[in-house]
């Protein structure tokens, strides 16, 4: 029987009761470190993450945090210290990071897309005092970029330019001088006890942030979103209850660790239901067809083109998807034929939208099972418990129901602020606790929630967030570069990409090829713009503001 959403009078802000089962998460475990036990205790021998032929159970896994949170301490982590990581989807990840948050610290997850520069810069930031790092990943040395990127400085540690972090922990067997390896780092939590650990984690506030989440914005310079343990806790135990995960579901985790998509709907989701985590370090649609047959994934939320990729696969029906049930779904625009296929070509009972930002531990509103086709694929849902949307116009005045304008959301999810940032937490948070998104958004009479435009300027890039004032920031470092500025153009694989139109110093002879080569070396590959057009000049208006509208009209 089809669920009829609720109807909402013709007003301007949405809302959503907080009295719903699932809003629970922030009093039943209070602290994530509490949620590992919790998981550990009540699942103990279902299995909890699998890699490869590695296959560990919630008590094991349960164990190994406890290991890595006694190394974190014993190497000199403190309550409140910011430790980042900046690995792909592993195993080692889910320990390290859950080890990290049970000494008491502050996670600071890195993007794998980031050149050695641009991690520099978020570690330099949030002062991260110690740092996970893979080996080699996809033919780069995540070690050696960012030595490359820190080789000037006054620090004592193993990277000169970053003064602050102490210790850098490669995730592998081998490590640099200077560095350590992840085996020597466990055997030093050998002289902490288990008792410590659980004293330690147990002191943990709910209140206290969990993690930093870095987010690009129209500055230029990525920002710092904290988000403590309550509101992480209270969100994805929403989330899970919203979308129906359920204990014993096999959860193919393909969004990647350092967003809030793949750490917090997935593995903390997880450690909620007590499902399997089946992680995934790169999305290759024959390697999810793969992984979907052999260990029965019956949960694959990720981007839209993750899931078209799989439906237009030519291989798809040699493999045994039968077991899929769920999916969620958001980041860009869904489109309706893609939802009619899940539920009819893949016979997948659920299927769902959701919209979130960083600033508001990354969910804000979500469809609900059972949501005819066309709201799933129009709209992004309705708001989540306990949280309110409203659509303004440019004065801040609540707009009525179809009406265009910036979606704000005020809620127990909505950040404590940019970290060390007074200046932009203003900016970003109204006096009375709204949240400007920056986004463009209608909202209809029940409530349903559907972006139209970005006010930041910001694209998506196969469901990575691009901002175009960063990515002109850099490309301006270019020697042969004048002047420059970038859009979103639609692409038929991965949603939007960059464009860039770029003004040449006089005489030179830059191409494009040359200059998407060049930016290839320089950031991440999201970022890239796909094409460059040289411009004798940019259309500004009277302020000298560049007029993106008609550079994207073009």
């Amino acid at each position: 029987m089809r669920a009829t959403p609720a109807r909402t009078p013709a007003t301007t802000t949405a809302r959503t009761p907080a009295t719903t089962p699932a809003a629970r998460g922030d009093l039943e475990w209070g602290s994530i470190p509490k949620l590992v036990r919790a998981a550990a205790r009540r699942y103990g021998d279902r299995e909890a993450v699998v890699e490869g032929r590695t296959r560990i159970s919630y008590a094991e896994l349960g164990e190994r945090v406890e290991r890595a949170a006694a190394a974190c301490m014993a190497s000199g982590v403190q309550a409140g210290d910011r430790v980042a990581i900046w690995a792909p989807n592993t195993l080692d990840w889910i320990v390290s990071a859950l080890g990290a948050v049970s000494a008491g610290a502050v996670l600071v997850p890195l993007n794998t897309r980031f050149k050695g520069p641009e991690a520099a810069y978020v570690l330099s930031r949030s002062r991260a005092r110690l740092l996970f790092v893979t080996g080699t990943f996809l033919g780069t040395s995540y070690v050696a970029s960012l030595r490359r990127a820190t080789s000037e400085g006054s620090g004592t540690g193993p990277l000169p330019g970053l003064p602050h972090l102490e210790q850098v922990v490669v995730l592998s067997d081998d490590a640099p001088e200077n560095f350590r390896t992840w085996k020597d780092f466990l055997a030093g939590g050998e002289t902490v006890s288990a008792a410590e650990v659980h004293d330690r984690s147990a002191a943990i506030d709910s209140s206290s942030p969990s993690d930093i989440m870095f987010t690009s914005g129209t500055t230029g310079r990525p920002k710092g979103a904290v988000i403590t343990h309550a509101q992480t806790l209270r969100c994805y135990d929403i989330w899970s209850g919203l979308a129906g995960l359920r204990e014993g579901d096999r959860y193919l985790i393909v969004n990647p660790f350092f967003h809030t998509f793949g750490y917090k709907a997935g593995i903390i989701a997880c450690l909620m239901r007590g499902a399997t985590m089946v992680p995934q370090p790169v999305f290759n649609v024959d390697t999810v067809l793969a992984n979907i047959a052999a260990e029965r994934i019956s949960v694959l939320p990720g981007p839209p083109t993750l899931h078209q990729s799989l439906l237009d696969h030519p291989a798809r029906d040699q493999h045994d998807l039968s077991a899929l049930r769920l999916v969620v779904t958001g980041a860009a625009v869904v489109p309706l034929r893609l939802v009619e296929r899940l539920r009819s070509e893949l016979r997948i009972g659920t299927v769902l939208t959701a919209y979130g930002l960083s600033e508001a531990s990354g969910i804000v509103t979500m469809c609900r099972g059972g949501d005819e086709p066309t709201v799933i694929a129009a709209t992004s849902g309705r708001a989540i418990p306990g949280t309110e949307v409203r659509v303004t116009d440019g004065s801040g005045q609540p707009l009525p129901p179809g009406q265009p304008g910036e979606v704000l959301v005020r809620g127990h999810h909505v950040m404590s602020g940019y970290f060390e940032d007074p200046q932009e937490t203003k900016k970003a948070i109204t006096p009375d606790g709204w949240l400007r998104t920056g986004d463009v958004g209608v909202l209809d009479e029940a409530g349903n929630l559907r972006i139209t435009d970005r006010i930041k300027d910001m694209f998506i890039v196969g469901g990575f967030n691009a901002y175009p004032a960063e990515i002109e920031q850099l490309l301006a470092l270019h020697p042969d570069v004048a002047d420059v500025a970038v859009v979103g153009v639609p692409d038929p694989r991965l949603g939007e990409v960059g464009k860039a139109y770029a003004v040449r110093h006089s005489g030179s002879t830059l191409t494009a090829d040359d200059l998407i080569a060049w930016s290839r070396r320089e950031m991440a590959n999201y970022k890239v713009p796909r094409e460059v057009e040289f411009v004798p000049d940019l259309p500004r208006n009277a302020s000298g503001k560049v007029l993106k509208r008609e550079l994207r009209s073009r």
